[in-house]
């Protein structure tokens, strides 16, 4: 019943967390905010019933929107000819599973492991101080936020900053009694949804969430480009991989389980597959996704599940119930969520670690 009750919140927690990820992936994808919608559905769905990783939420990535940018701008010429390539490059991530090449990822140093969580985790941080203050969602990464820093400072928004601190400062005193009652990130986002809703309004939020079933999209299958889709298609299979690894290395860590990296392939081209079948963004392991959905109490295959339920649900007409959340109150569960991902042990030893391994977690985390 726990377990049940853990996965509810987790996926609930981590489809509103990811929402606007989604939508903002598709849109710098090049294929607009629907196709970032259908594939947080069709990967977190196919993965998590066919991946390997028990608390692991899949979906569009920030490494694999822009490699999509770059498949639609210089390696296909039509939409049906971009689906095809990730609908190979799924194809060839199950066939990595199949050829038992998964397993070479236990051979990662816990220094790479490290250096990726807490990068992951600077870089969440950093990504929500704008919104944290008021001011939108910046495009452009960690680029584009560090460079939207100035005129976030300058033009606070005091009803976005107290919502997305009373936010945060519910995720961080959230009593432990009640978290297996209401996990915190879930608290935290229903006290300064109602603060920013009821209270303190005129802030940005997520806006209209796109709706509607997804067209089939139908393979190009000429063998002229079938063999010129083999490189971006290998590149996109490889991409997803070391990030879907990863990202089961840090559940790992969290949760002290041990995921089957070989199973985990075969789920991630399966859901990679279908995205490309349904025009959607091809995905991969979600960190930010993961760590939500493990906080909030997810621990099995279901918590993923549930969270591709409720984004189709959302497609097919519930969207209007989550437009008007504020982006301040995803920036206070997700600065919580940067804070708790970084490797607090590794870093205080820091000092203690031989030169190389210092360097490769450097190195990783830049």
């Amino acid at each position: 019943m726990d377990n049940l009750r853990g996965d509810i919140f987790g996926g609930l927690t981590c489809t509103v967390v990811g929402l606007p990820v989604a939508l903002a992936f598709g849109v710098a994808s090049g294929l607009g905010p629907t196709a970032g919608m259908y594939g947080a559905i069709a990967v977190g769905f196919f993965a998590s019933v066919f991946g390997g990783t028990r608390s692991q939420i899949s979906g569009p990535t920030g490494p694999m929107a822009i490699a999509m940018a770059v498949i639609v701008t210089s390696h296909a010429n039509t939409l049906a000819e971009a689906f095809t390539i990730v609908m190979l490059a799924g194809f060839l991530q199950a066939a990595l599973g199949l050829a038992r090449i998964g397993r070479f990822v236990a051979y990662t140093p816990y220094s790479v492991i490290s250096g990726f969580m807490t990068g992951i985790g600077v870089i969440i941080m950093i990504v929500q101080i704008a919104p944290f203050l008021g001011s939108p969602v910046a495009v452009g990464g960690v680029i584009g936020a560090v460079n939207s820093l100035e005129n976030a400072v300058t033009n606070v928004n005091f009803h976005a900053l107290a919502v997305a601190a009373v936010t945060l400062v519910v995720g961080i005193l959230w009593p432990r009694p009640f978290r297996k009652i209401l996990p915190a990130p879930l608290a935290a986002m229903i006290v300064g949804c109602a603060l920013g809703i009821l209270w303190l309004n005129d802030l940005p939020i997520i806006g209209e969430v796109p709706t509607g079933l997804p067209d089939l999209q139908f393979p190009a299958f000429s063998v002229g480009f079938i063999l010129n889709a083999l490189q971006p298609a290998l590149v996109l299979a490889l991409l997803g991989s070391i990030d879907s690894l990863l990202t089961s290395l840090i559940a790992d860590s969290l949760t002290r389980t041990r995921h089957n990296p070989n199973r985990e392939l075969i789920g991630q081209g399966i859901g990679n597959m279908i995205a490309g079948l349904v025009g959607g963004l091809p995905g991969a392991g979600a960190t930010l996704g993961t760590v939500v959905n493990i906080r909030s109490g997810g621990n099995t295959q279901l918590s993923g599940a549930i969270r591709a339920g409720v984004l189709l649900a959302l497609v097919l007409g519930l969207g209007r119930y989550v437009e008007a959340i504020p982006h301040a109150v995803l920036a206070g569960i997700l600065m919580k969520v940067g804070w708790d991902i970084m490797d607090w042990r590794f870093v205080k030893r820091v000092h203690q670690l031989p030169r190389e391994h210092l360097l490769v977690m450097v190195i990783t985390l830049r």
